[in-house]
């Protein structure tokens, strides 16, 4: 067991290569092992490209040690013809008599008829290798299968004295600052990684802000925005052309170039509205970076999944106050001057989100 969890933790590390690309897709890691030694390895790089287990087995040189080699896979083999051919059928047909599978699919086109195929053809099949860690590594994707939601992150940063801003002295836009450029830089690459992003009409007028990936490599996320009567001008950085928008409101169902206008009820809670739109749109993540009450909302519903909290080295002494959140503290990381506080939501009610 020792050494089937050493490959798998290989399969999981290979398998990050595909965060930001895969989607809506799961990131899936695989080796090939023959007499203890890795002889093919692969993963999936892109939407629509090769699966891991194909990659693996064409970068396996030899291919007549294949039916004497094991293969290990951070999720189970797909059974079903998408962008590409079904990965079982490839197993099958290379001779590979022994499959290690870390977690199964949650998708309703495999949920364990991928492992059933290799055992009815005679493939021996090993489950549950590192499975919480097979688990956490595509935690977008199993979140959409089984809660029929994306994964929502939480972001924002606050100073020393708890203010995420301060009080506004004129009404022009700007941002008033509270963590360094490393910080920034890294909030680009977060971007990059999920594939929706959220904000506030309140947000958008005091701050003006892009929502893109500019100062990191990558796709930019679906921009969306709450602005109930539509008072954001159409210059505001958010209604350019870097990348395409939604904005949520109560006046009009309507598409204009890049933008889509979605009508929403606001008599009503909209966050499982909004969560809703999003999974039919097959959005499988989610970041949250609106001001306090746009942050507190989801607080509030119990619709967050983690939150990412910046402490910058510096005081505002008034404004207003950040977000309230309880949650299980999982990691605390030093950024320079600043703090990164990591949250995940540990409730076990049954609310809709959770």
């Amino acid at each position: 067991m020792q050494q089937d969890e050493l490959f798998m933790r290989r399969c999981i590390d290979l398998a990050m290569n595909g965060l930001g690309n895969v989607a809506p897709n799961p990131m899936v890691g695989c080796v090939i092992v023959h007499h203890g030694l890795i002889v093919g390895e692969g993963f999936h790089a892109v939407f629509g490209g090769p699966h891991a287990e194909v990659a693996a087995i064409n970068a396996t040189k030899n291919k007549e040690i294949l039916n004497e080699s094991t293969l290990y896979v951070s999720l189970e083999p797909c059974c079903h013809f998408g962008k590409t051919p079904p990965c079982t059928d490839k197993i099958i047909q290379t001779g590979i008599k022994k499959v290690v599978v870390g977690i199964r699919d949650p998708f309703a086109q495999v949920q364990g008829m991928g492992i059933a195929r290799l055992r009815e053809a005679g493939v021996e099949v090993v489950e549950g290798v590192l499975e919480a860690d097979c688990a956490a590594l595509n935690k977008r994707f199993f979140t959409f299968h089984q809660k029929k939601r994306p994964y929502v992150i939480l972001k924002w940063a606050q100073s020393l004295d708890g203010f995420i801003d301060k009080t506004r002295d004129t009404d022009e836009p700007h941002i008033n600052w509270i963590t360094g450029e490393k910080i920034r830089l890294l909030v680009h690459r977060w971007r990059s990684e999920e594939q929706a992003i959220l904000t506030g009409k309140n947000t958008v007028l005091k701050d003006d802000p892009q929502l893109t990936v500019r100062e990191w490599y990558g796709k930019n996320p679906l921009r969306l925005v709450i602005d109930r009567q539509l008072a954001i001008s159409s210059t505001a950085k958010i209604m350019d052309n870097a990348a395409q928008t939604v904005v949520f409101n109560s006046v009009k169902d309507a598409v204009c170039g890049n933008i889509e206008y979605k009508k929403l009820d606001f008599s009503k809670n909209i966050i499982p509205e909004m969560l809703t739109v999003l999974y039919e749109k097959n959005i499988q993540s989610l970041i949250v970076e609106g001001g306090c009450v746009t942050l507190q909302s989801f607080i509030d519903e119990g619709c967050w999944d983690e939150a990412r909290v910046f402490s910058g080295n510096c005081f505002f002494f008034n404004g207003i106050r950040g977000p309230v959140i309880n949650g299980r503290l999982e990691n605390i990381q030093n950024i320079g001057a600043d703090k990164l506080s990591t949250i995940t939501n540990n409730r076990a009610d049954s609310s809709w989100c959770s």
